[in-house]
């Protein structure tokens, strides 16, 4: 007998970064592909020893339930975190633990999208977000960005004229894909547009520490009168991903509903995993652990970006990130990334084609970089690679 499946199965379609991190595992693969973290750079020798004092010291509460909220020194400390950086008045009540911020990505879309709703965000966008919210029926409104962000011209202009807007989603800290950063102006006026017409915000911030050059910048959260504001964060990229423990802060209120719908997707997140991180950051220093991955990143975007510059065409354009993991890469009108990473892979490269950050498609010219994962000999050999068969590919269609 034929199953019958749910209909947002239909809208669920496989993430394109992991089905080419797949092919990222063979050793002799140069990726660009997937935004991950450094592996050199873990902790590994104090998460350790943090593990046996958590289990001599608290063994019977680190292996047992803890509320859905999650544990209360980790939710105090980042409450501290994001008011001191970030310019946020929080307290522990505002923050709920979860699976790294994709999962708060998740618990939005449960929270606050029906189906045949819009999410506006900006074009392109993180594609694991709009899996996320495509997952409960809606549609997306793109607007163009420029290098201050995303346009609010054209934001208010649909805000004003459009019916059952429900989230705005952005990233205004190095973006994923583009890793630009939006300036103070936009920030601010976000946070008035989402007032005025009453639409909630969702301020994804996974790569705000690893800031290379350039000032730091309030959250768009720290300027919302009115609650509408949501932001989510992660230890992955600042400590490491395996332990998958990220939050999302916000009105009490709204917490509250956040909680409820955790509760009915699996009730709590890892107890041990998260009073270890809150041990490590008792005992030890965070910011000199992220100084050193910044060093790193730094080095290896400076590299990355000086690769380009060299082995890529004068007509391929690419960002200039002041931090984060990613350049975003735009080849001229008709060419095809997708067919360029055909060519990469049969020479052991690999990269994410744009088009997958476009919620409505027709952006096939684009691709996404990351710079933060290659060792630099890597680097300079895959980018060097990757610009002749560029070169080679635009010639052949001129």
């Amino acid at each position: 007998m034929k199953l019958s499946f749910a209909k947002r199965m239909s809208y669920i379609k496989a993430s394109e970064i992991r089905e080419i991190l797949k092919v990222t595992e063979q050793e002799d693969v140069i990726s660009f592909a997937g935004g991950l973290p450094a592996p050199e750079l873990f902790p590994i020798d104090e998460i350790n020893e943090i593990n046996q004092i958590v289990l001599k010291d608290a063994g019977t509460k680190a292996l047992q339930y803890t509320t859905t909220e999650g544990y209360v020194p980790l939710r105090e400390w980042i409450a501290k975190r994001m008011n001191e950086r970030l310019g946020t008045v929080l307290d522990k009540d505002n923050i709920l633990i979860t699976h790294g911020s994709q999962q708060g990505l998740d618990l939005s879309g449960k929270v606050f999208l029906d189906e045949g709703d819009i999410v506006v965000c900006e074009s392109p966008i993180y594609l694991a977000a709009i899996s996320a919210f495509k997952a409960y029926g809606c549609h997306f409104i793109e607007i163009p960005t420029d290098e201050h962000g995303m346009v609010m011209d054209v934001l208010e202009d649909v805000l004003s004229r459009t019916e059952n807007i429900k989230l705005i989603y952005v990233i205004p800290t190095f973006q994923n894909p583009t890793g630009k950063t939006w300036s103070l102006d936009r920030r601010r006026k976000l946070a008035k547009l989402s007032s005025k017409y009453g639409v909630a915000v969702i301020e994804d911030n996974p790569y705000g520490e690893l800031r290379f050059e350039g000032e730091s910048l309030p959250s768009v959260k720290s300027f919302d009168t009115v609650g509408n504001i949501l932001c989510t964060g992660s230890f992955s990229k600042i400590f490491c991903p395996g332990f998958r423990i990220g939050w999302i802060a916000g009105d009490k209120d709204i917490i509250r509903k956040y909680v409820l719908v955790k509760q009915s997707m699996d009730l709590q997140c890892n107890t041990i995993a998260q009073m270890t991180i809150a041990e490590y950051l008792k005992r030890y220093d965070i910011d000199k652990h992220i100084g050193k991955i910044v060093a790193v990143y730094k080095r290896r975007r400076d590299i990355a970006l000086e690769c380009m510059e060299r082995y890529f065409p004068d007509t391929v354009k690419f960002t200039r990130p002041e931090g984060g993991l990613f350049t975003w890469v735009e080849l001229p009108e008709g060419i095809s990334a997708r067919e360029i990473l055909e060519r990469c892979l049969e020479r052991k490269i690999a990269f994410v084609p744009g088009a997958s950050f476009f919620p409505n498609g027709n952006k096939e010219n684009t691709f996404r970089i990351n710079y933060s994962n290659m060792p630099e000999d890597r680097i300079r050999k895959g980018l060097h690679t990757l610009g002749e068969v560029v070169k080679e590919y635009i010639s052949r269609s001129e």
